[in-house]
Formats: structure tokens, C-alpha cells, sequence
């Protein structure tokens, strides 16, 4: 009798058990799904631009005037911001200049949640075609907005919009902070990445 009743009691425990860990594993699953939905989501976060392709060459309106440009910062647009998303950081930067950490075109971050796109021309702080909540940094060149490109003779160089979708309405970096510190910031909390890269050379 209290072989059998030790028996049962055994087998009930294992049950139990079992129901416990198959439990954790599905939990376990669900976590995964959230998590692999998430990053699909963020995979399709998407940044565009009607003034060129990705990958193609800038045109010339894009470049700084010290280079026979305009000085125009180009049209942006974007979809697919991930789920959580209160603001966006938009950075340009050319890895191929010859600074330590290559050169800084563009910082602009706090662009409302409630933003899909940015005309031509937002980068000159004058015109103030901004939100007004956002906030442009300084570029390389030392002043905020936008500074077109002016690379040296030779291979041109790769220029990286990066739009970083984040978590929160302020980035609150300090106010003097570098266009580096900034994008340490950005990248750090980043729900989500979309990127456009084009090329300028002569």
C-alpha cells in the first residue's frame, strides 16, 4: 500500500512538474515571438528621399557651397517607425573624411514621434522649416543645420543618413554635447535603424 500510495505521489509530482516546465517553455516561446515581431518591425523601418536613391550619387544642390553647391539639405521621408517610438534622431556622417572620426554633416534630434518627413531646405536653421520641437546640433563645420558636403579631389566619398527611431520624447543630452556624443546616445536606446547612403566625389 504505501509502495503504491509513494508511486502515485511520485508521478503526480513529475506531472506536475512537467506542466511547470512546459509552461516556461511556451512563455518562453511567446518571449521570442515578441521579440522576433519586433525586430521584423524594425527591419521594415524605412528612410527615402526624392532628391536620390540609395546607394547613387548626390546631386550638387545637396553640396556645400564652399564646393559649388546649394547648400540644400535633401527632402527626407520615412515609414514603419517601430511600436514605442516617441521621437527621431537624424544623423549625417562621412566616414571617409580624414578626421579621427570622420566628419559630422548633419545632428538633428527630439523630432516628434507624429513626423513621417522633412522638406528640402529644413537643415537651414533660418528658413525654419523644422518642427519646432526638434533640435538641430552642431554639424563639423561648427554651426547648427545642415553643411553639404566638400570633400577633397579625388575618390568620392560614402555620406550615411541614419534615422534613429527612439523610446523617448527628449534625448536630453547636455547642451554642448558633440555630434558623437549624441549619436552614442541615439544608437544606445535605438528602437529601430533606417539608413540612406550616397556618394559625392570631384
Amino acid at each position: 500500500m504505501r509502495n503504491r500510495g509513494s508511486s502515485s505521489l511520485i508521478a503526480a509530482s513529475v506531472g506536475v512538474l512537467a506542466a511547470l516546465a512546459l509552461a516556461r517553455a511556451t512563455d518562453g516561446y511567446a518571449q521570442s515571438e515578441g521579440a522576433a515581431d519586433a525586430a521584423s518591425a524594425a527591419a521594415h523601418f524605412e528612410l527615402s528621399s526624392s532628391d536620390f536613391t540609395d546607394g547613387g550619387m548626390m546631386h550638387r544642390r545637396q553640396v556645400n557651397s564652399r564646393c559649388g553647391g546649394q547648400d540644400v539639405s535633401p527632402a527626407l521621408e520615412w515609414r514603419n517607425a517601430p511600436a514605442g517610438t516617441e521621437s527621431f534622431a537624424l544623423l549625417m556622417h562621412d566616414p571617409d573624411a580624414p578626421e579621427a572620426e570622420g566628419f559630422w554633416h548633419w545632428i538633428v534630434y527630439d523630432i516628434p514621434a507624429t513626423t513621417s518627413s522633412l522638406p528640402a531646405g529644413a537643415g537651414n536653421v533660418r528658413k525654419k522649416l523644422m518642427p519646432a520641437e526638434a533640435i538641430q546640433g552642431r554639424s563639423g563645420f561648427g554651426t547648427a543645420g545642415y553643411g553639404g558636403p566638400c570633400p577633397p579631389p579625388g575618390k568620392p566619398h560614402s555620406y550615411y543618413f541614419r534615422l534613429y527611431a527612439l523610446p523617448v520624447a527628449r534625448l536630453n543630452v547636455p547642451p554642448d554635447a558633440t555630434a558623437t556624443i549624441i549619436a552614442a546616445y541615439a544608437d544606445a536606446s535605438a528602437l529601430g535603424r533606417a539608413q540612406l547612403v550616397v556618394r559625392y566625389g570631384h
